[in-house]
C-alpha cells in the first residue's frame, strides 16, 4: 500500500511530463546545442564555436527587422489599447444592441490570420484598392499603403489591431465590471466629473487588466509573421520584414538552422527582457 501511494502520484503526472520532455524540453535544449553548429538539415552539423553570435551582431538585415518589429510595437500596442478601452467603456453602457456589437467586434479575432490579410491585401491595393478608390473620389492622391516604405508598416500596424482588438474588448469588459458600482456612486455624491471617475478609479481599478493586455499585444507584436509574410513578403526594401519572419526565412529558405536557431534564442530573450520591463513601469497594486 505504501509502495502504491508512492507510485500512483507520478503515475498521474507521467502524461504530462512525457509531452513535456517531448515538445518543450527537448526543442529548447536541442535548439541552443543547434546554436554552435552549421546545419542544413541534410548534412551533418558541424561545430562552428560562437561564430553565429559573432554573426548575429553583424547582421544588417536582422538589426532592420528589429528596428521593424519595434515600430510596429510602438503604434500597435497604444492603438490597441486605446480603442480597446473606448469600445469597451461603450459597450459596457446600457445601449441597444449591445450584444451584436460585442460578437461584431470579436469575430475577426477567430477567423483565419491568412484570410483577414488577403482581405485588407486587396483593401490596399494601389490601383484598385477600395481606400485608394475612395481616395481618389475626393481629389485625393493615391497612398502606397503596401508599397511606399515609410507607409507599409504603419498600414500593417492598422490591420492587426482591426484583427486582434475584439480579444482585448473582451478582456476590457470583464475588468470593467468587476469595478465595484458602490466606488461611483461615492463619487457622484462627492461632484465628481465623467473624467475624474475615470482616472480615479477605473484606471486603477483595471491595471491588472490593463497590465495583462500589454504584455499580451507585446507578445503578439513580437510575433508578427504572417501579416508581411502573406501581404509583402518583408519589402519594399526590408522595411516590413519582422524578426520572426527573418528568422524563419533564415530557417526555411536558406536551410542556416544553426543561425536561425541563433537569432530565435536571442529574440526570446530580448522579448523576456521587454516583458520584465513593462512588468516593472505598468503593473500597480490598486
Amino acid at each position: 500500500m505504501k509502495l502504491k501511494q508512492k507510485i500512483v502520484p507520478y503515475l498521474l503526472i507521467s502524461p504530462y511530463i512525457l509531452h513535456f520532455s517531448l515538445f518543450v524540453a527537448f526543442p529548447v535544449v536541442f535548439s541552443i546545442v543547434l546554436t554552435f553548429h552549421k546545419w542544413n538539415i541534410i548534412a551533418p552539423m558541424e561545430y562552428t564555436g560562437f561564430s553565429n553570435y559573432v554573426r548575429l551582431f553583424k547582421d544588417a538585415v536582422f538589426l532592420k527587422s528589429l528596428g521593424n518589429t519595434l515600430i510596429f510595437l510602438v503604434i500597435h500596442i497604444p492603438l490597441q489599447i486605446i480603442v480597446a478601452l473606448v469600445l469597451a467603456q461603450i459597450l459596457n453602457q446600457n445601449i441597444k444592441f449591445r450584444g451584436f456589437f460585442r460578437a461584431a467586434f470579436f469575430l475577426p479575432v477567430i477567423v483565419s490570420g491568412v484570410v483577414v490579410t488577403i482581405l485588407w491585401e486587396q483593401l490596399y491595393g494601389f490601383d484598385t484598392g477600395l481606400l485608394n478608390r475612395m481616395l481618389v473620389s475626393v481629389g485625393m492622391n493615391k497612398v502606397g499603403w503596401l508599397t511606399d516604405p515609410n507607409v507599409a508598416m504603419s498600414s500593417i500596424a492598422l490591420m492587426a489591431t482591426w484583427k486582434n482588438v475584439g480579444l482585448y474588448i473582451i478582456l476590457f469588459l470583464v475588468g470593467l465590471q468587476t469595478v465595484p458600482t458602490q466606488y461611483y456612486e461615492a463619487a457622484d455624491m462627492e461632484g465628481a466629473n465623467r473624467w475624474q471617475k475615470f482616472f480615479k478609479i477605473t484606471l486603477p481599478m483595471i491595471n491588472p487588466t490593463i497590465f495583462m493586455v500589454v504584455i499580451l499585444s507585446t507578445i503578439g507584436g513580437f510575433s508578427l509573421f504572417i501579416e508581411p509574410y502573406v501581404m509583402t513578403g518583408g519589402g519594399p526594401l526590408n522595411s516590413t520584414i519582422s524578426a520572426v519572419l527573418y528568422i524563419y526565412k533564415q530557417g526555411f529558405f536558406y536551410y542556416h538552422m544553426g543561425y536561425s536557431a541563433t537569432l530565435g534564442l536571442f529574440f526570446a530573450l530580448i522579448i523576456l527582457l521587454v516583458v520584465v520591463i513593462q512588468k516593472r513601469f505598468v503593473e500597480r497594486d490598486v
